[in-house]
């Protein structure tokens, strides 16, 4: 058994390279197969699949069969002789994976091969639509006329993070969240909607700071619920234009005048003079370029129309792993998530689904999705850490950035997205229908305090309608008779809800 593809152009050539999505071996006997370890996909070919010895025979392999890995083919462009690309790509000019390896040398390095412009064949995608969701920018402004290839890559040399097409993001793309979301707003009129929201936009704030275990005073949270209703409306391409969005979230006395100057990390204390760094992002002198990367990146998601909750993803996650300021990084993150997903059309206007809520009370799963990436750059990272708890990077690491692969990232929002949708976001609508329906039959049966009554209401729909022998002692002051009474008035007003698309909890796809 020996690796091929990109595992053997990483051994062969001594690429420091972060982990592989996939490693590939050439079996000395037995059939094709795949096999997960550890979270990591180990792909085995029969001997009749053997690519040959030569690099650029794997490079082939690696292009044909395992896709593309901007971070690999980058670094080995740096370092393979170029004659050799040269004469791989002569031997096959018009082949798609010769002219995939000659764009994308060209791309990654800024050089030319020494050879001529095609003049015939078809045009093909620098990303196969079947293996990628490609973003790239539209119409002649694509084509490039050298290598006749479509330039659907959605970012630039600087910055290009990626989503794998698969079987779990294809299924969550057929949801249509968004349909589900319009059928939802159609059962309720203007004024619980409005009244919802009103709720839900405090809910969001409040929870994207306790997810940094932090808690808002009435001042910053009236801020950041303002700079949530204008998502979708801000300006946040370019340095100017984050660094007001991130003075709006901070205390002003941190409130930043750009992208930061000096290092950070992520971490948390062990005590006086013990830091314990969980994440180190790049150095603030490789901010600049990634970060104009980013914004290109954005930019060409808008112009592509791509589907909101991917874009979400790719420019969210993509952000906070940047951290290009020195506070503030994590609530932006979960800001752009909201403002990607309004300027797209995803979320209706003067509505909010509050995924950090989700993201809260899943934490475990969200801290999955940042560490998944995190602990990758951190085995590559090298640093030193002062007594005064400054953090030094020792090693040039902007290569760990530039190109994410943010598959997991884009699968998992989704989910959360779904998730608030089914739970959060409905769960409110029909809890305000409810209420309103069963406020005056309810007062009848027992003359309770608001907060109590809004309690009640809360907890009985949580069993439709019926309070577990649990919830049941939270009303010790209440009668049985009474305690049935009032279910009994919750269900009748939840039965007079109009019927509709409301996704319920358990029903948003968990593959």
């Amino acid at each position: 058994m020996k690796a091929i593809g990109y595992l053997a152009l990483v051994e062969r050539f001594g690429l420091d390279t972060l982990a592989l999505e996939a490693r590939s071996y050439l079996l000395d006997r037995g059939h094709r197969r795949s096999v997960v370890r550890e979270g990591r996909r180990e792909e085995y070919y029969p001997p009749r699949s053997d690519p040959g010895h030569g690099w650029t025979d794997h490079l082939l392999f690696a292009l044909k069969r395992e896709g593309i890995n901007l971070e690999v083919l980058a670094a080995l462009f740096s370092v393979a002789p170029v004659d050799e690309l040269t004469s791989f790509v002569r031997g096959s000019p018009t082949g798609r994976y010769s002219r995939l390896a000659w764009f994308l040398f060209e791309w990654l390095t800024g050089a030319a091969l020494p050879l001529p412009d095609l003049t015939q064949g078809n045009y093909v995608p620098v990303l196969d639509p079947g293996r990628y969701l490609s973003f790239g920018p539209q119409g002649s402004a694509s084509r490039v006329r050298r290598q006749r290839v479509i330039n659907n890559l959605p970012g630039t040399p600087a910055y290009c993070p990626l989503v794998r097409r698969t079987s779990t993001v294809e299924r969550l793309i057929a949801q249509r969240l968004e349909e589900r979301v319009r059928s939802v707003l159609e059962r309720f009129p203007a004024d619980t909607v409005l009244r919802a929201a009103h709720y839900l936009f405090v809910k969001e704030t409040k929870s994207s700071y306790e997810i940094e275990r932090l808690r808002p005073d009435r001042r910053r949270t009236a801020r950041f619920v303002e700079l949530l209703r204008q998502a979708g409306n801000v300006g946040c391409a370019n340095e100017e234009e984050l660094t007001a969005l991130q003075r709006m979230i901070v205390d002003p006395r941190y409130g930043a005048d750009g992208f930061r100057s000096s290092q950070n990390y992520v971490g948390q204390s062990l005590g006086p003079g013990r830091e314990l760094v969980h994440y180190v992002p790049p150095r603030p002198e490789d901010v600049p370029a990634l970060m104009r990367g980013w914004a290109e990146c954005q930019r060409r998601l808008e112009a592509a129309a791509a589907h909101p909750v991917m874009a979400a993803a790719l420019l969210g996650f993509g952000f906070v792993f940047i951290h290009p300021f020195a506070d503030g990084n994590g609530r932006l993150h979960r800001f752009l998530i909201h403002h990607v997903l309004a300027a797209g059309g995803f979320t209706p206007p003067g509505v909010i689904f509050p995924v950090s809520a989700v993201m809260l009370r899943e934490k475990a799963r969200y801290d999955v999705v940042l560490e998944s990436y995190s602990r990758e750059v951190m085995q590559h990272v090298e640093y030193e850490l002062d007594q005064a708890g400054a953090l030094t990077v020792l090693n040039e690491s902007a290569a760990y950035y530039r190109y994410p692969d943010l598959t997991h990232a884009a699968e998992e929002l989704f989910r959360f997205i779904g998730d608030t949708i089914a739970r959060e976001f409905t769960s409110e609508l029909e809890y305000l229908a409810v209420f309103d329906m069963a406020r005056a039959d309810l007062a009848e049966i027992v003359d309770m305090p608001d907060a109590r009554l809004d309690l009640f209401i809360r907890l009985s729909l949580q069993g439709d309608g019926r309070l577990s022998g649990k919830k049941r002692r939270s009303f010790a002051e209440l009668t049985n008779e009474e305690l049935e009474g009032m279910e009994a008035v919750v269900r009748a007003a939840r039965a007079q809800l109009p019927a509709g698309g409301a996704p319920g909890p358990g029903t948003i796809e968990e593959a």
